[in-house]
């Protein structure tokens, strides 16, 4: 996946990581910056969902699309769809653009709203990766974790940088009978939970 990267798709990651790299040099509000996945967590995000089993692919939380055509390089290879699920409407259409522009829409299906309430379509998933608002964290992981198909896989991101507001669902997934859970120390950190 990483030595053949589509011309297009490397252009608008790069585009997207000097915006980023403003963004937090520059003071923009917080609501505002793209905050974005580092590119080491979108690899650790690609080669999770490229072993992850058959099931729908999620994410929660597009922003400009960053993580998305990370994710989108696995179900690709493995021709699979992701859906991600953007609230904010000024994201949503970067994030439409960034698809258009690395050419990802045949694996990449955008919808503006509220995962928490549309996520429940969602029947047998295969694949979730989660990086919303925090306060939001713990409503998600409960309404995905059902959905997980055996070996499936939630990634949640923020685990290290925000492990005191994340605390509640950190240990509702290491104590969760359902999912084997660790927090891998890469980026900002990566809660990763594997239903069992």
């Amino acid at each position: 996946m990483f030595h053949d990267l589509p011309a297009a798709v490397a252009e608008r990651m790069r585009h997207l990581e000097r915006v980023d790299a403003r963004d937090r040099a520059d003071g923009t509000p917080r609501l505002a910056r793209l905050r974005q996945i580092p590119p080491e967590t979108g690899k650790l995000l690609a080669l999770l969902a490229a072993a992850a089993p058959a099931g729908e692919y999620v994410e929660i939380g597009t922003s400009a699309g960053y993580s998305a055509l990370w994710i989108a390089l696995a179900c690709r290879a493995l021709g699979r769809r992701l859906t991600t699920f953007e609230l904010r409407e000024d994201k949503a259409a970067l994030a439409a653009e960034t698809f258009r522009l690395a050419g990802v829409e045949d694996c990449v299906t955008l919808v503006r709203g509220d995962a928490r309430l549309l996520v429940g379509a969602a029947q047998e998933i295969g694949f979730c990766f989660l990086d919303a608002e925090k306060e939001v964290y713990g409503e998600c992981y409960e309404l995905v974790v059902p959905r997980l198909v055996p070996g499936g896989l939630l990634v949640a991101d923020n685990a290290t940088s925000h492990a005191e507001a994340l605390r509640p669902v950190l240990e509702r997934a290491r104590a969760d009978e359902r999912v084997d859970a660790l927090v891998v120390p890469i980026g900002k950190g990566e809660l990763v939970c594997r239903r069992r």
